[in-house]
């Protein structure tokens, strides 16, 4: 049998109210309507539930014994119809997972743990690194916000744009481009990419070969750390971002010089799925997010 739980309602109106009229009344229905749904419900329990003594109604033993458990089952299920629009950021006990790259865990992750601990001392923060390949995480929750240059094109998942970040050639100190880089001689100089995919070539590469020239890269690497290890080694030039990315050129001593050609900052955004739109507690942590990344951005 499929239980109605619009009978739980009226139950507890009845049980509350002692009467059909007076349930009636609270639930805003006629008092024929309030009958009929009684008579289900002595039909259901095989009880009396209410029984006329003089002028009023008495509810039986039965109906004494059951009428705190529905009351609170009719208050469950109005709290699950109807959450709390409300976060008590002192009570929440939640952790987070940020899938980032090593750059903007050296930049922005330190800053919002500071911030995160602050406002809700329950909550915890777990940063993974970039996978070298697309996976389900997002989709599937393993994963609560993805932060990058991508952004997805299927529907499910929800995109924005924090800001941007422009890009600067990185070398060593003492680099015989130090003083001078065209793109003559950007291009004549190793390089070293960044790429979760181990990618060889990037957009700049379209751009030199516009001009009749194209770089040699030694090395394509999975991280920023990375790349700048083998920058900070030789005279290999990497191709990055400069504010993200300056807690780790300035651990490693190295110096930043424009790209010798005009070229459209890189994106950082954030992506999620849309299960968490309405989310308070998630809503709340992109908010963190956002303010954090402008601060960085800020310098």
């Amino acid at each position: 049998m499929q239980a109605d739980l619009n009978l739980l309602t009226v139950l507890d109106a009845l049980l509350e109210e002692g009467s059909v009229m007076g349930a009636a009344q609270r639930l805003h229905l006629s008092s024929p309507a309030v009958s009929r749904t009684l008579g289900r419900i002595r039909k259901a329990t095989g009880d009396d539930i209410l029984v006329r003594t003089g002028h009023s109604m008495t509810p039986t033993p039965y109906a004494l014994g059951i009428r705190e458990e529905v009351h609170r089952l009719v208050r469950q299920a109005n709290a699950v119809l109807a959450p709390s629009r409300k976060l008590d950021l002192v009570e929440l006990d939640r952790t987070f997972t940020l899938q980032c790259h090593d750059a903007l865990t050296s930049s922005l992750v330190p800053l919002l743990v500071g911030r995160l601990a602050e406002q809700a001392p329950g909550v915890r923060l777990r940063v993974l690194a970039e996978h070298s390949a697309d996976t389900d995480d997002l989709r599937h929750g393993r994963v609560d916000l993805e932060l990058g240059s991508g952004r997805p094109d299927l529907p499910e998942f929800r995109s924005e744009t924090l800001g941007t970040d422009p890009l600067a050639v990185v070398m060593r100190s003492g680099h015989p481009c130090a003083d001078h880089l065209d793109l003559a001689a950007y291009a004549a100089q190793p390089h070293v990419l960044v790429s979760r995919r181990g990618r060889l070539t990037a957009p700049i590469d379209d751009v030199l070969a516009a001009e009749g020239l194209q770089r040699k890269v030694i090395a394509t690497v999975a991280t920023v750390h990375s790349a700048l290890q083998i920058a900070a080694a030789g005279d290999a030039l990497v191709t990055t971002t400069t504010i993200v990315c300056r807690p780790l050129i300035e651990a490693f001593g190295l110096l930043t010089r424009p790209l010798p050609v005009e070229s459209p900052e890189a994106p950082i955004n954030c992506t999620w799925h849309q299960r968490y739109d309405s989310d308070l507690a998630h809503t709340w942590l992109r908010e963190q997010v956002r303010t954090t990344l402008a601060e960085v951005l800020a310098g």
